[in-house]
């Protein structure tokens, strides 16, 4: 039998480079077009199941992640692995030695291209997008071989993986320090609500200031005025920590209405539209309602949480509650409005500043506290109304409470500002890709047109098995 003819590079070539009119952009001239499976191969993994694992020495590789540890490995670091099932698409850097398992593919590069570099160029490729199985999904690799990519000289290589690299690593610093500017905030402000509902913010204010009725003038009047029935002593309550002299400990329920009943609206005539909150319109971060809706009045009077203006909505639904979902009710249609059903609504009265509960309500330790007495099944659980209506409290007077709250208000602004540096963090996400797809357009400035055309290094490649 005669062997078969070998193909000449000339007839390789014309195989690996990817015609003009089917580039999908423009690169630098000394680059060219080819196909994934003209620089690499993917190799299968190699089944290696639990029970059979060490449990320590290599990383055992996953198609996202380390599954776990054995006493040999099958590739030597650094390893590229790409998901094959499950995490399919998904693609990996490791620079240990290690066992890609047979839901994965690991990476072999043919010679002369930079390995750093096929890594961070299978990073722009979408390989997710490659599926083809509706029973169980995965990653086919004859799929990925035909992915056009574009081929640099091998300087080019190694250079545009140091640029991007750079660039990363200060994206990396960008992130670490919001990360720590958030989470330095949070400590400061969870501190200085402590010291709100302690009474120490407001020391100072309180030793130059003459306070004519005391929390038990105004706790005295809660009850006359709004018939509320205290059936439980006062020496009842066990006191957390000290408070102010001036100050007094109530139940949440003894001073504001919690779910209060439904107001009659018959003096509104030819109500035809409401304000509609739903729970999503809530922004967790800041606590502003964005973007309530307009619904019609007969579509909502039944089977929503009804509102009035000044009234404060608080998330009971888990994870609502624990995101910190809570807003006052304002600019409300004819002063009343309809929302989610997971919402609790407590409303206040002219002895209580409405903002001092709902910096209350917001606090992470609030919310702490209610999340161990939700009911309910896991995934759904609730904040009884019970919780709200027994939750202590310590009550300032309302001079007093008028002056946290401006304390509090004018720090908050400062809260304001971390929700936006938390978004400026999918902005960087998104920086990365963009820096990523710059890097294989010949767009970050590396590019030297005096180094050896690609297509000679392409030659080379063919050439080698």
């Amino acid at each position: 039998m005669s062997k078969k003819k070998q193909k000449s590079i000339e007839e390789l070539l014309e195989e690996a480079l990817v015609p003009e009119e089917e580039q999908p952009y423009k690169v630098p001239e000394n680059w060219v077009w080819t196909r994934l499976g003209k620089l690499i191969e993917l190799v299968y993994g190699k089944s290696l199941p639990e029970k059979k694992r060490s449990g320590n020495g290599f990383p055992v590789y996953g198609s996202n992640g380390v599954v776990g540890y054995h006493s040999e490995f099958l590739i030597e670091g650094p390893v590229i692995i790409v998901g094959r099932k499950g995490s399919y698409g998904e693609v990996n850097w490791y620079n240990e030695s290690g066992w890609a398992i047979d839901t994965t593919y690991y990476v072999l590069a043919k010679q002369k291209i930079n390995y750093k570099y096929v890594y961070y160029l299978l990073k722009t490729l979408n390989l997710k997008k490659l599926n083809r199985s509706t029973a169980i999904p995965g990653l086919n690799r004859e799929d990925a071989y035909t992915q056009k990519v574009v081929l640099p000289p091998f300087k080019e290589q190694k250079r545009i993986v140091e640029k991007i690299e750079q660039l990363f690593a200060k994206i990396d610093e960008a992130k670490r320090l919001i990360e720590e500017v958030k989470g330095s905030f949070e400590l400061r402000w969870e501190s200085i609500l402590d010291k709100a509902f302690r009474g120490e913010l407001t020391k100072k204010w309180r030793s130059k200031s003459s306070i004519i009725k005391s929390a038990d003038d105004i706790f005295k009047e809660i009850q006359n005025v709004y018939k509320k029935k205290n059936k439980r002593d006062e020496y009842e309550i066990n006191p957390p920590f000290p408070i102010p002299q001036n100050w007094r400990w109530v139940r949440l329920g003894d001073i504001v209405d919690i779910n209060p009943a439904r107001k009659k609206l018959e003096d509104i005539e030819d109500i035809q539209s409401c304000s509609f909150i739903p729970m999503p319109s809530v922004n967790d971060k800041t606590g502003e309602i964005e973007n309530p809706e307009i619904r019609k009045y007969a579509e909502v009077k039944k089977g929503y949480t009804f509102f009035l203006e000044n009234d404060i909505l608080f998330a009971k639904i888990t994870p609502c509650m624990e995101n910190g979902k809570t807003a006052i009710a304002h600019n409300l249609i004819n002063g009343f409005g309809f929302g989610s059903t997971e919402f609790h609504v407590i409303r206040t009265n002219p002895y209580i500043n409405t903002k001092l509960i709902y910096y209350l309500l917001r606090s992470k330790k609030f919310r702490m506290e209610a999340k161990k007495e939700m009911t309910g099944a896991v995934g759904q659980q609730r904040v009884p109304k019970s919780f709200l209506e027994n939750y202590l409290f310590p009550l300032p007077p309302k001079a007093e409470q008028d002056k946290i709250v401006e304390l509090l208000d004018h720090l908050h602004v400062k809260e304001v500002e971390i929700s936006k540096i938390e978004a400026l963090e999918g902005e960087i996400d998104s920086l990365r890709q963009s820096i990523l797809n710059k890097a294989f357009r010949g767009e970050l400035g590396t590019n030297d047109l005096t180094d050896k055309h690609a297509i000679e290094l392409l030659k080379e490649v063919l050439k080698s098995k």
